[in-house]
Parts: C-alpha cells; structure tokens; sequence
C-alpha cells in the first residue's frame, strides 16, 4: 500500500520516526512529507533512511511532474502524526500553501490525524469546532492520550502512541466485509436519577463500545451508536443517539433494533432504579443517619432483544464479572448465556483496576451453548475487530 505520512512541527514529531518505521516494516511504500517546522525536531536524512524514499518539504520541488498533487493522488491512505492546532485548523479550512496541504486535497485516501498539543489548545473552541468539521469530513482522529506533555506539564494532549495509530490508521482501510449490514452497538454507563443532583451509576467509559462502533463503520456497516455517557468521543461516520437511563435505553435499542442485522449491547445497564425520584435534592438533615432507598428492577433488555430478534438476526451481549479466575468466569457466562438467549456473549473480568476505563481489554466469547468460540486481548479496537469477526 502506498502510504503518505504528514509531519507538523511540534515536539511529538520524534514519535513519528516510529510510525513510518512500522509501517516500512509491514511492507508499505511510505512518502514522508513533513512541514517545515517537523523538519526544526526531526532531520531530514533521519526520514529518508526510515522510509527508504526521498523527502521534501518544498511545494515547488518537483514541479514538472507535479508532485504536489501526485502523492494525494497515488495514496491509498494519508497519515498525519503529529497534528499540531495550527494544522489541524488549516485543514479544516482548506488551506494549502504548503507540500502537505496540496497533497491531502488532492488526495481521495481515508485521512486520519493523531494531534498533539498542550490541553489548553485542545480545549480551546477553535480546535473543538475545527475537530468536529474534520470528524464530519470522514477523517480520522486518534488520540490523543492523557500523560507527561512538555516541560514539567501533564494532560491531555499526548499524542497516541505509535503503534496505535499505525493500528488506526490500517483499520481505516480495512476489508470492508461488513459493508450492506445494519449494525446497533449500546456503550457507556446508564445513571438512574435519584434526585436533580445524585444517582447510580457504574464506571463504564464507554470506550470499548465506541471501539466497536469505529471498527464497524471501518468495516462498512451502517452502524447506530446509542450512548450512555460517554467518557470519549464518538467515532466519525455512525449515527449517535444519546441516553441516559436504562429505561431510555431500552426503548432506543429496541427501536433500532427493528430495522437492524446485528445488535451488540455493550453498554453497561443498571439492573435497578429507585422506586421514586425525589424532584428537589434530598438533604441530609432531613433524612437522619441514614437513607433507605427503595429499588426496583429494570428491564433485561439483552434478554428482550434476544426473545424479539427475526430470523437472521444476531444478538451479542457482553458479561462483566468479578470472578476467581478463568473456570469461574467461564461459568458464569455459560450460566448467563443459557439465561439471555443471546447468539454470543462477551466474557471479560472487572474489578478495581481492569475491564472499566482502562484503554485494553481481554476476553473470551461463547456461543449459545456455551462453547468458547474466540479470544481476544490487546486494544479495545483489536478486541473489537476479533468480534466482528464472528460475523464473516
């Protein structure tokens, strides 16, 4: 595959050397094509040597065979990492004075940006508003991550590493074999009100769900995101509608999954709610020592799903426990699965520090009879496509 990789000018650029590494090293034909200020953090012959092609940052180098709309026009994919606010904003205006400004317009390959920056800059509405008119572009953002930014300062804005974006960027680009189907993802954690200020809640992020709904539009499916507070943004390229309760849950996941030709509930839904929700914040001198709260149980909307489901359609539910290790885990999907009647369910550990939040995952996936069918370990994106795989 022919690959053109963007550098900006900003102190994330040493990172990159690695992603055209891995990227020469998987075979693919690699163009860099830095700014002129990543060539102030990262030299030129260090670029030539990694991608065993020449580089040049000038737009008027090459003119007569017009190279500044050639590289667009060969690539299979553009990668640009860093992504600095600076670029980031240009490209959202479609600026080009530079070599490679002239090269993505002229490009028609998925792009796909991994930013860096202090958090401040992330967080300014101008990068907002310019990352979301990417987003609706079809462009790919990676990251970026929370860590040790420049100096003394920590935040977001790290760019992702290396080999997460080279994961991204290939997946951007993946065999599209789920393209025609209709596919319903759940994600996040519902919050069951107790007042206007308090509820109950659990510690999902969201980000395993969210990675299904990304590998799926990469894969071609017409994919419906229904999220439950969201600790990380959605992907570009799947239509999102947001929940809050378990109740509006199930009414949304239902509703799409009339039309749909696979629904996986990865969300994490509470199994109670109270019995009344008072409509002013209950104060603590006017309950005592203590607080009785009444639950009831809410729908099982997996199991619903399951009971409703046409023929054809697939079910996948997914079972986060606390067990003593792999046989009891194993156990308790088995138990599960028998009791839900969904096609295949996602068995994966929780506790303290693991499955909730956390940026990897490792499951094991059972089917109907109880039968393990897959594993998967890695990112919360590789755990994803593994999957989806079981829908080939």
């Amino acid at each position: 595959m022919r690959i053109v990789v963007g550098i900006t000018g900003g102190i994330a650029a040493y990172k990159a050397v690695n992603v055209v590494r891995s990227l020469v090293l998987a075979g693919h034909d690699v163009h860099v094509v830095p700014t002129a200020g990543a060539l102030r953090f990262v030299g030129k012959p260090t670029l030539e040597a990694i991608s065993r092609n020449p580089v040049t940052a000038d737009l008027y180098d090459g003119v007569a065979e017009v190279r500044h709309v050639a590289l667009g026009q060969s690539a299979d994919l553009v990668i640009v990492a860093p992504a600095t606010a600076n670029f980031l904003a240009r490209l959202a205006a479609g600026i080009a004075d530079d070599l490679l400004g002239t090269t993505i317009l002229a490009s028609e390959a998925p792009v796909v940006v991994a930013p860096a920056m202090h958090t401040e800059m992330w967080r300014n509405p101008a990068t907002v508003a310019n990352l979301a008119t990417l987003r609706s572009r079809g462009i790919l953002v990676v990251g970026p991550e929370k860590g040790r930014l420049t100096g003394q300062d920590l935040g977001e804005g790290r760019m992702s590493e290396p080999d997460d974006i080279v994961e991204a960027a290939l997946g951007a680009v993946a065999t599209r074999d789920l393209a025609g189907k209709r596919i319903v993802v759940t994600a996040g954690g519902t919050r069951e009100p107790l007042d206007p200020v308090r509820f109950l809640g659990n510690r999902s992020s969201g980000k395993q769900g969210v990675a299904l709904a990304e590998a799926a539009a990469l894969r071609g499916a017409d994919v419906v995101l229904v999220a439950a507070h969201l600790e990380v943004p959605p992907p570009a390229g799947v239509r999102v509608e947001k929940v809050s309760t378990a109740l509006e849950l199930d009414e949304a996941a239902r509703r799409h999954a009339a039309s749909a030709d696979v629904v996986v509930m990865a969300a994490a839904v509470a199994d109670y709610r109270p019995a009344s929700v008072s409509e002013s914040k209950i104060k603590k001198d006017a309950t005592g020592e203590g607080l009785a709260l009444e639950l009831v149980r809410n729908p099982d909307i997996l199991t619903a799903l399951a009971a409703e489901r046409r023929p054809g359609q697939v079910i996948i539910g997914f079972a986060a426990e606390t067990s003593d290790g792999p046989d009891d885990l194993l156990r308790l999907g088995r138990e599960k699965i028998a009791r839900k009647g969904a096609d295949y369910l996602v068995l994966n550990r929780v506790g303290w520090s693991e499955g909730f939040a956390t940026d990897g995952n490792a499951v094991v996936i059972v089917d109907a009879a109880g039968d393990i069918v897959a594993e998967a370990a890695g990112t919360k994106l590789e755990v994803a496509h593994r999957i989806l795989d079981l829908l080939r």
